[in-house]
């Protein structure tokens, strides 16, 4: 049984969530309570948890996440949250942050594909990801300041990280959403796509990274995660020891002699220590 088998060898969906190969290597979980765009309840949260770790253990060199339907997610099921005692409502925002957490700290590529609207907790999630791909016209936003809440599923940490302080506090404090587009004009989303050519596109960039060795990728992603919060002497240092591991890898190895033939290189399978 080969690594990516691991992957489709799990239950393939689970209260709201599906697991779904879309090319050689690359793992996508989608969302799939389109009824409610998405928006994650209890049950469906719980399961997003469980399911990434899943994944996470498995050998998938890419990870999509992406919704059914005309939303990406909605956030945190506020019809559910009503009817919550306080107690209840923390523990549910508690397994939408590991949820994120999770994602966040995921060795391979990460990619929300944001189909559709990603309000809030969706927004958060696609915080989490290292790369946000946006449909066209689409709305993204930490919306909580409309129900008299704020971003707790790490959005007042990551927005500010990603599109600067100034503008995180605008999004955040107006609870108002920014179209495609806009995300980004300010950094907040890295392509953005046409309907009609959206999933071949994301296919397309998910397959590249895939294609890319998976050590030499987990490395470059610690390598600028910690590097970025703190010194620049620190963050070369850190380079530098990423490095090192890298100039003695096979990956390496096997890169140049791929180059030197003229070929696709034939990278390793993802390492769980990497």
């Amino acid at each position: 049984m080969s690594g990516f088998e691991k992957i489709l060898s799990l239950p393939m969906s689970r209260d709201g969530v599906v697991v779904e190969e879309i090319a050689t290597g690359v793992a996508q979980i989608r969302l799939n309570r389109p009824e409610r765009m998405n928006a994650l309840g209890v049950d469906m949260t719980n399961a997003l948890r469980d399911i990434v770790q899943d994944v996470l253990a498995g050998d998938a060199r890419v990870l999509v996440v992406r919704g059914t339907g005309r939303a990406f997610c909605a956030g945190a099921d506020l019809k559910e949250r009503r009817d919550m005692a306080e107690l209840a409502r923390i523990a549910h925002n508690r397994a939408i942050n590991d949820a994120i957490n999770a994602l966040d700290a995921a060795p391979m590529p990460t990619i929300a594909a944001l189909n559709g609207l990603a309000l809030g907790g969706g927004c958060e999630m696609a915080l989490g990801c290292d790369i946000r791909i946006a449909m066209t016209g689409v709305q993204i936003g930490l919306t909580e300041a409309r129900i008299g809440a704020f971003p707790g599923a790490g959005g007042s940490q990551r927005l500010p990280r990603v599109v600067g302080v100034p503008r995180a506090l605008e999004m955040i404090l107006s609870g108002e959403p920014v179209t495609a587009e806009r995300a980004a004009e300010i950094g907040l989303v890295n392509m953005v796509f046409a309907p009609e050519s959206f999933d071949e596109k994301l296919v397309a960039f998910a397959a590249l990274l895939a294609s890319r060795s998976p050590t030499a990728s987990a490395l470059a992603k610690k390598a600028i995660r910690e590097g970025i919060e703190t010194t620049l002497a620190k963050g070369l240092e850190i380079e530098r020891q990423a490095l090192m591991h890298v100039l003695g890898s096979t990956d390496y190895a096997e890169g140049l002699a791929a180059f030197a033939e003229k070929r696709p290189p034939r990278f390793a399978p993802r390492s769980k220590k990497a």
